[in-house]
């Protein structure tokens, strides 16, 4: 509709004597012959142009007023020249064209534009901060190393030129191991669980001399893990008797592996979490740990009752040996005494008396009257 509105509009700027879009001023578009043959004074049907050569086209950019050959208008030229109002006229103003506001000058805003961005960037990716404990490599171009900064304000060359990265390298990190199998020194097999604590020494050698560095503490200290254990029994390693030698002995080749591959890492600590037997094996497992115990229990007993009976034989000599004494000094004393103490002794454990005097009963039954006496002193009492 907006073509349709331009092609009246520029009908009635004809009408009114204005500008005619087809060539000539509206005095000049007198009707003609209509053979297409009109000159500048000359108008019909075919409309004659300012140069004979034919009608102007107004859809035609410039509005064809350079003279050239008469063509008709392609669907690309009419979308050319309409404005949001309409068709353009030829020569008339375009549509919204955003551009930049000009500089005092006359010149563009976009090249300070650009070199600022790039400033701004350049000193961004410049300037380094480094906080306590940490460290930073240097690349350049992607992969030459070429040094570290420590903690502070670093400057290097902006990115990509150099790319630096930051590690804390005082931080203890811990690295945990799964259950394994592992086999002990007695041919047994033992599940074993156990983590890894470590920090970074260099950090140039940890990010470029291994090509996974996690991984690696993982494989050193299963290596150090099952060589440590090979050395212990069964026994040792479950009961934790021998955990802490085990614990050593794993810290100390680990180190000693990592450094031969120049890692750059510092092994804090190994622990064990946990050491128990196959879960195949575990009932049988238990039930001769039982029997150990009980073995054990029934050793601890005996092994307390040949005490007793030591400290009692140990006594008993200590006794003699002063009764030997005594003996010395006074044999005949000592022998009716000793024969008196052996009498009471064995006398005390029956209930017979014998009294060898004259006119005395052979027997009397002291032991029945003491007991017969004991229940009537119990009776008179309550």
């Amino acid at each position: 509709m907006q073509i349709f509105d331009g092609f009246r509009k520029n009908i009635g700027l004809a009408m009114a004597g204005k500008k005619n879009p087809w060539g000539g001023s509206g005095s000049n578009a007198g009707g003609g012959s209509g053979d297409g043959s009109g000159g500048q004074d000359g108008g019909g049907n075919g409309g004659g142009g300012a140069d004979g050569e034919g009608p102007r086209n107004p859809w035609l950019p410039g509005g064809n007023e350079g003279g050239g050959k008469r063509r008709s208008a392609s669907i690309e030229d009419i979308f050319k020249n309409r404005g949001p109002e309409g068709p353009r006229r030829a020569g008339g103003g375009g549509g919204p064209n955003l551009r930049l506001p000009e500089r005092p000058g006359g010149g563009s805003w976009l090249p300070i534009i650009l070199v600022g961005i790039v400033a701004i960037w350049g000193v961004m990716s410049s300037v380094h901060f480094v906080q306590p404990g940490e460290q930073a490599t240097v690349t350049r171009f992607g992969g030459k190393f070429v040094g570290t900064f420590d903690t502070g304000t670093n400057i290097s060359y902006p990115y990509p030129i150099s790319i630096v990265k930051v590690e804390n390298v005082q931080e203890i990190r811990t690295e945990s191991v799964p259950s394994k199998l592992i086999l002990t020194g007695d041919q047994n097999l033992v599940d074993l669980s156990y983590s890894v604590r470590w920090n970074i020494n260099d950090l140039s050698l940890f990010q470029f001399q291994l090509a996974d560095p996690i991984e690696t503490v993982r494989e050193a200290g299963e290596t150090a893990m099952r060589s440590s254990v090979a050395e212990k029994t069964l026994d040792t390693v479950i009961s934790g008797e021998g955990r802490a030698d085990i614990q050593a002995n794993v810290q100390t080749r680990m180190q000693a592996i990592l450094d031969g591959y120049g890692a750059g890492i510092t092994v804090q600590g190994i622990e064990i979490d946990k050491t128990d037997p196959p879960e195949s094996v575990v009932e049988a497992f238990n039930d001769v740990l039982a029997a150990q115990q009980d073995a054990e229990r029934e050793l601890n007993g005996a092994r307390r009752y040949s005490q007793r009976l030591l400290a009692r034989a140990e006594g008993d000599a200590e006794q003699f040996n002063q009764i030997y004494g005594q003996y010395r000094l006074a044999p005949e004393v000592t022998r009716r005494r000793l024969y008196y103490e052996t009498m009471e002794a064995v006398l005390s454990r029956t209930d017979k008396t014998v009294i060898d005097a004259n006119g005395v009963t052979p027997y009397i039954p002291l032991q029945e009257v003491q007991r017969n006496r004991a229940p009537a002193a119990i009776e008179g009492g309550q």
